[in-house]
């Protein structure tokens, strides 16, 4: 035994378990099994892929690159029989899973309730995943074929994927409602108002993050930070319980429990903005149930422009972003 779909099945799932005792539960087959799957590709490929140990197992760099790879080998096979599937059923009928990935506070996730109804509204036979999560997670999964496509905040290219700017966005102090804030302005705070106040912020991993760390080191500045925090529910219940401000785009202060207002305003001095990206593979061919979700996520952006822009969004900015 060599290559096959069969052992690069087991390896992916072994490295995905980070145990193979776990792994072989996972497919159904016996331990040794799974083991001598491992053996035959290191075997062929003359490198140790995978280090283990009494905490399990995690891939070597030579198994990181075959991981990637198999990735794509095992999703192309995934992506084949669901379409000679769909065939059989009938041409006219479009089924099979789609994921889709929305970056963690854009207002793109938004875009999330409408796509669900559509595609159960259009197209039943479509398994839809939706995942909220970072825009390097997720531009990682569409690029290793794990993802058919996402929503994140990205202007610059990117090696394997494709990136269409779609909007810009402007990020916002939110902050509890009644909360004493220096400036005059209405409606806009500068970034030096706020060295005093205690904010709530992503981690150093996120995009937003990396702007908002790049703006206050431009002011001269050092932020206040209280904490770091990822889920966009625990940010908003944080906020409203009065444990600190967030910078971040305004779609936020819509989000949480109903009657319980958040204080907005835009930051200037400089204004933080930022750019949201459609992004797809460039090397890996779409099923017909993508394209067809891709269809009707375009067609929703569109009506997003159409119904009017919220606050701070706009065109997509002619500069360009790094990655979150």
């Amino acid at each position: 035994m060599s290559v096959n779909f069969k052992t690069l099945k087991s390896f992916v799932t072994a490295v995905d378990a980070r145990s193979l005792s776990a792994a072989a539960q996972q497919l159904r087959v016996a331990q040794p099994a799974l083991s001598q799957h491992i053996a035959s590709l290191e075997k062929h490929f003359d490198q140790k892929l995978l280090v283990r140990s009494n905490a399990g197992v995690r891939p070597t760099p030579a198994g990181d690159q075959l991981y990637r790879h198999a990735q794509l080998i095992l999703s192309h096979l995934d992506q084949l029989e669901n379409d000679l599937a769909s065939r059989s059923r009938g041409a006219n009928t479009v089924s099979g899973p789609v994921s889709v990935g929305l970056a963690t506070y854009s207002t793109a996730s938004a875009l999330s309730m409408p796509l669900l109804k559509a595609v159960r509204d259009q197209y039943p036979g479509i398994n839809l995943f939706i995942n909220d999560n970072f825009g390097l997670v997720l531009s990682e999964m569409v690029m290793t074929g794990r993802m058919d496509m996402a929503i994140i905040y990205a202007g610059a290219p990117m090696k394997g994927v494709t990136l269409e700017p779609l909007l810009s966005e402007e990020l916002f102090l939110i902050a509890p409602a009644g909360m004493s804030l220096p400036g005059s302005g209405e409606g806009t705070i500068p970034l030096r108002a706020l060295a005093d106040i205690d904010l709530l912020l992503p981690s150093r991993m996120h995009l937003l993050r990396r702007l908002i760390d790049e703006a206050f080191a431009s002011a001269g500045i050092t932020p206040n930070i209280r904490a770091e925090i990822e889920s966009s529910e625990t940010l908003r219940q944080a906020i409203e319980a009065r444990v600190g401000a967030t910078i971040l785009p305004a779609a936020l202060a819509g989000l949480g429990s109903p009657g319980a207002a958040l204080t907005v305003r835009k930051i200037v001095e400089p204004v933080i903005r930022t750019t949201i990206s459609l992004c797809i593979p460039n090397h890996v061919p779409m099923s017909e149930q993508a394209k067809v979700v891709l269809g009707l996520l375009r067609a929703q952006i569109a009506q997003l422009f159409a119904a009017g822009l919220d606050t701070g969004i706009g065109a997509p900015a002619k500069e360009s972003s790094s990655t979150n």
